[in-house]
């Protein structure tokens, strides 16, 4: 849950590896006698932040010297202490004063606009100059988090306790990194040392999204400091105080339309300047709430960067109830100021002072760039609208130049050999803030149950009585064996179903990968499935081999597949094998059609860059029609019984065929024009839905070559792109127009279908299937097209109400076509109610035929878009 968690933008905390017994320590409370929990400490020499921990408590370790140490926390006046550190330690007990803020001379009257907007107006003006401000910087960081589980389902407690996880438990991991950053988007992150109480510390257990409210969308929500931001925010101006020669404006944020995407809270900005002091902001993300708390201090001079943060979660999903929380500090910032914005200057407002915008951009009547640069550069005045564009145009010139302008992030991330190497008393000393009691007792129970989970790989009788009676377990519900590094043996579950041809039938699959220790990771899987049909006391298998070769950017992956197997005419699979089950021995309805083929397939897939994938396979398969071989069901409808397994179709009057051999072939072609990319560690990884996907199929019949009876040619062009419209929805289009160039010989399976439903359960790709259509009936050989368009809104109707939005829940509305050499147009108009316990969607649709109202029906599947989720 770490990514999608952490929204701000984390840098870097020093600690010294030497073991030194001074320093600084004592608590922090409010005049009120209240202990300020995650309260900042500051020392200016050393350009390095810590906290206190959650009972007010801080230590901070310090060599030898004098010290200026500021004290802060949000809604409180600073205080600044000067301290002499020896060898001893120094006891500071703190109180801060509660924050007087007092309202400038200006008059609130009604009808008048706030005065926030003013400063807002000049803050969101200015953002993306601080964005730009820094060239290079170094800087560790000691972030330490914490997770605890508040609550769960009542069945799954004991099993859970087995597993060390209770109500009381509270897990803790924690980690120092050294952190670069070069302009505009390179992130180089070494992991010093790791600590904690999960069972794995190979990864990142304190990974983090490099991110900036100075940006227009962070963690996918609308920052109040985006260009768009008065769209979507209102803002209240609740004062200004002063703190160590700055003035600090307070603004209430306050979101136009509750929900998630948006944040609320309490802003607070430095005049003048116009950077952030610090923010408290709260928001959700499809009902997890978030509380992020940042303090910056000027790092360099007119360079203010955030030098703490706190993020507390919450929330309950599927019954779990949950809490985790972050903290971070900042140390030994080492800053290079972009020489080419390293002067200040005055922004001025045109919205209040017009006629002093209006004299300024009459100085500057070309609006050249290179004019506008010198006045910025001169460290006078300039209006919201000339720094707009002087940056705007800066970013363009920037973009030109760059190597790879389709990488918007580029990141490396490494563990030191040595990071989980360090003992508690190292950890002593780096650790920024000190441990509770509860984070005390985290550590201890893990090291508990570390030295029973010893016990059990060296052979312990242990592991004897825990395994005893596991393998039956294992062929049930399926389990994963380590053979050795980064080898490893699974066993699937075992699936059991019913269908009219085999009756009861049961299949299960047990697969063998590997993870080659090259730098592509190259990766090899070996998999056999084995079905049992009982009414027809038979057995059908099939073998697979993948390997994966190359970068992931230039990857190369080879598969072959073989046996012999049921298929669905449809290879694109409409209906599930369980849906399958319950709507044939509960209502008598055996949707699923299926033949069976002997046959081999071989394949190769290949990406070009990251925007181009060719994929191409050919397959030899011996195909015979099955029939109906059980009329059983649980319950008895007293209907017509069980339909015959042959799909109706309005083109082919009858499905049928003789048993035969064909000889095919696929080739498609994908191609992203607009891909973009995040890189890590030297890879490229897409970032999905940053492209439209165009897309060419060819598929051909081969006939003579293996004795093949099957001889056509299809064509088909396709069109896959999802969207955003602000934050306030997503769009999904589909379209795909296809034609077979030759038909002259080619049996159903061979037809173009289309992913039809006749179920109450949708369990295909809810964009470009179809939720009324039958599933056969109108398979092609001719020419068709199809296209759906899936509209989802941030606010429609019950979603007008903040608790069921705040809940996570979305609306969506989506159009479905089909046009066959039929003549007639089928569509589908639908309504539906997404996200339902954040994975579930329900829906109404309705069907027309040329215009004429055909059916009603209503529709559950998993949620679209489901990895919004994550």
């Amino acid at each position: 849950m770490t990514k999608p968690l952490l929204l701000a933008f984390i840098l870097g905390l020093t600690c010294s590896t030497y073991v030194f017994s001074a320093g600084v320590r004592g608590t922090v409370s409010g005049d009120d006698g209240q202990k300020l929990a995650f309260a900042t400490i500051y020392i200016k020499e050393l350009g390095t932040g810590s906290t206190s921990n959650s009972e007010g408590y801080y230590e901070v370790m310090l060599k030898p010297g004098t010290y200026t140490l500021t004290f802060q926390y949000i809604g409180y006046g600073s205080l600044t202490k000067i301290v002499d550190i020896t060898d001893q330690w120094i006891d500071l007990d703190v109180v801060l004063v509660t924050q007087v803020v007092m309202l400038k001379d200006i008059e609130v009257r009604a009808g008048k606009e706030d005065p926030a907007y003013t400063i807002m107006r000049k803050a969101i003006a200015k953002s993306k100059f601080h964005v730009n401000q820094v060239d290079r910087y170094t800087a560790k960081v000691y972030i330490k988090g914490t997770g605890q589980l508040k609550d769960s389902p009542f069945f799954l407690r004991k099993t859970l306790e087995k597993e060390g996880i209770d109500e009381d438990r509270v897990f803790i991991s924690e980690s120092v990194s050294e952190v670069e950053y070069k302009r505009p988007n390179t992130y180089n992150e070494k992991v010093i040392s790791i600590r904690s109480s999960g069972e794995d510390e190979n990864g990142s257990p304190n990974g983090y999204i490099y991110g900036s409210f100075y940006e227009p969308e962070l963690a996918n929500s609308v920052s109040p400091l985006s260009p768009k931001a008065f769209s979507y925010y209102r803002f209240v101006y609740e004062g200004t105080y002063r703190d160590r020669g700055y003035e600090i404006s307070k603004i209430r944020v306050i979101p136009r339309s509750r929900g998630d995407n948006v944040f609320k809270g309490m802003l607070e900005i430095v005049e003048d300047y116009w950077s952030i002091y610090s923010l408290d902001f709260q928001t959700t993300r499809l009902g997890i709430n978030f509380d992020i708390k940042q303090i910056y201090e000027p790092v360099a001079e007119n360079v203010w960067m955030p030098v703490t943060h706190d993020f507390n979660i919450d929330g309950k999903v599927l019954g779990f109830d949950f809490e985790a929380k972050y903290l971070a500090t900042v140390s030994d910032y080492r800053v290079e100021v972009n020489p080419e914005l390293s002067n200040e200057f005055e922004v001025i407002d045109e919205k209040v002072e017009k006629e002093l915008a209006q004299k300024l951009e009459g100085q500057a009547k070309s609006e050249e760039v290179s004019e506008l640069q010198e006045i910025l550069s001169s460290g006078k005045e300039v209006t919201r609208k000339q720094l707009r564009k002087v940056i705007r145009e800066y970013e363009k010139a920037e973009l030109k130049e760059s190597e790879a302008p389709e990488v918007i992030e580029n990141r490396s991330f490494t563990v030191d050999s040595l990071a989980h190497n360090s003992d508690s008393a190292y950890w002593a000393g780096v650790r920024s803030i000190p441990l509770t009691k509860a984070e005390v007792k985290g550590y201890a129970t893990t090291d508990s149950l570390s030295r029973v989970a010893r016990l059990e790989e060296e052979g312990d009788t242990l592991k004897t009585k825990k395994d005893r009676g596991t393998f039956l377990l294992d062929l049930l519900f399926g389990n994963t064996y380590k053979l050795a590094d980064r080898t490893h043996l699974r066993l699937h579950q075992l699936m059991p179903n019913f269908n009219t041809v085999e009756g009861f039938n049961a299949t299960t699959r047990l697969s063998f990968t590997k993870t080659m220790r090259n730098k592509n990771r190259d990766w090899l899987r070996l998999g056999t499935t084995a079905r049992y049909a009982f009414l027809r006391e038979r057995f059908n298998g099939t073998f697979e081999a993948r390997y994966d070769i190359g970068r992931p950017s230039n990857r190369s992956i080879f598969r072959f597949e073989g046996g012999r197997y049921i298929s669905q005419f449809n290879a694109d699979e409409p209906i599930h094998p369980i849906v399958n089950t319950l709507m044939t021995l509960l209502l008598e309805r055996n949707y699923m059609k299926i033949y069976e083929k002997d046959y081999a397939t071989i394949g190769y897939e290949k990406e070009f860059s990251g925007k181009l994938k060719l994929n191409v396979s050919s397959e030899v398969a011996r195909r015979r029609e099955l029939f109906n071989n059980s009329d059983y069901r649980l319950v008895d409808r007293s209907g017509d019984g069980f339909e015959p397994n042959a799909p109706v179709n309005e083109e082919l009057g009858s499905t049928s065929f003789p048993t035969h051999n064909a000889f095919t072939v696929n080739a498609s072609l994908d191609y992203a024009p607009w891909q973009k990319f995040r890189t890590r560690n030297g890879e490229r990884y897409k970032i999905k839905s940053s492209s439209p996907l165009f897309r060419v199929l060819y598929r051909k019949g081969i006939d003579d070559t293996f004795n093949s009876a099957v001889d056509f040619d299809l064509l088909e062009l396709g069109y896959r792109h999802t969207f955003k419209i602000g934050i306030r929805g997503i769009v999904d289009l589909s379209a795909k127009a296809g034609r077979f160039l030759n038909n002259d010989q080619l049996f159903f399976m061979d037809y173009k279908h289309f992913l039809g439903n006749l179920t109450p359960f949708s369990t295909v790709d809810p964009v470009g299937s179809f939720r009324l259509l039958d599933y056969y009936r109108f398979s092609t050989q001719k020419e068709y097209f199809t296209g759906s368009a899936h509209y989802q809104f941030r606010k429609f109707l019950i979603t007008q109400m903040p608790l069921v939005r705040l809940s996570g829940v979305r609306e969506s509305f989506f159009a479905n076509y089909l046009a066959t050499d039929l003549p007639l147009n089928y569509v589908e108009l639908g309504y539906g109610i997404n996200y339902i316990f954040r994975v579930f969607r329900i829906e109404a649709v309705t069907s027309f035929e040329d215009g004429k109202y055909r059916d009603f029906g209503v529709r559950i599947g998993i949620a679209t878009n489901l990895e919004n989720i994550f």
